[in-house]
């Protein structure tokens, strides 16, 4: 396991490592956020193909990482590609200063990478051993991962398109999905996870992956998701009575 562990690490770190060089090259930190879900392809293809014999487990894994990861690169190279560097990174472009390379590779990509590593544990565990058939925990796994997708998909697609309209310019997206909480596919991501988690549960060491669904909702909930959007509108009018009726995160019907 500490070898499979450990492997996975160093994988990551070359994989930051050589994403930030990129970075640099084109002078855009926000590339880092389509390297995100390719970086759990490649740490999932690495383990996978240390086997030569494949549970049902570990090829279902793979191919909901596979589904997960390539929409997410797609979505968010459609949207950041041609575009100015990200609000986010601008902001800490500017907060670090003459200190914003080395900053930029420690506070961003190795510290993304060392995220990547936690919230990829369960893949890396289903696939060092898996002597189990299928359980009931597979099946709820599925189910949520499912619900998980819909919401981070369709909330993503529902979003690109109220923008792509010109009279919604600086308009806050109130349908859909996002009329039953502000953050759907926030919401989706993290169930996305939760899903994975009780899917592996039942492989050997699966019972050790808890810690990727509880950071990934952490961070999210917490951290670098919700906070920093919620901060961005807070002034604006029409958000906080959106924010009033609507959910911040769990589904729920829009209070009158």
């Amino acid at each position: 396991m500490l070898e499979a562990l450990s492997n996975s690490i160093l994988l990551i770190i070359v994989y930051m490592t050589l994403i930030y060089i990129l970075a640099l090259t084109v002078k855009d930190n926000s590339i880092v956020d389509i390297g995100w879900g390719l970086g759990f392809i490649l740490v999932t293809l690495y383990n996978f193909l240390q086997n030569t014999e494949h549970s049902l487990r570990q090829n279902i894994v793979l191919l909901l990482i596979l589904i997960w990861g390539l929409r997410l690169i797609v979505h968010i190279g459609l949207r950041n590609i041609g575009k100015k560097e990200d609000f986010r990174y601008r902001n800490f472009r500017q907060k670090w200063g003459k200190h914003w390379v080395i900053l930029s590779y420690t506070n961003v990509f190795l510290l993304q990478g060392f995220f990547m590593f936690l919230i990829a544990i369960p893949v890396i565990l289903v696939n060092i051993r898996d002597n189990h058939g299928f359980t009931a925990f597979d099946i709820i796994g599925l189910l949520i991962w499912a619900t998980g997708f819909f919401f981070e998909a369709v909330g993503d697609y529902q979003l690109q398109q109220f923008k792509k309209n010109p009279e919604n310019k600086g308009r806050i997206m109130q349908s859909g999905l996002w009329r039953l909480t502000r953050h759907p596919n926030y919401f989706g991501e993290s169930m996305i996870w939760w899903g994975i988690f009780l899917i592996t549960l039942s492989s050997d060491y699966g019972r050790w992956a808890f810690i990727s669904p509880i950071i990934i909702t952490l961070l999210l909930v917490f951290v670098s998701g919700i906070p920093l959007l919620e901060k961005k509108y807070r002034d604006n009018p029409e958000f906080q009575s959106y924010a009033a009726r609507t959910s911040i995160f769990f589904p729920w019907w829009p209070k009158k």
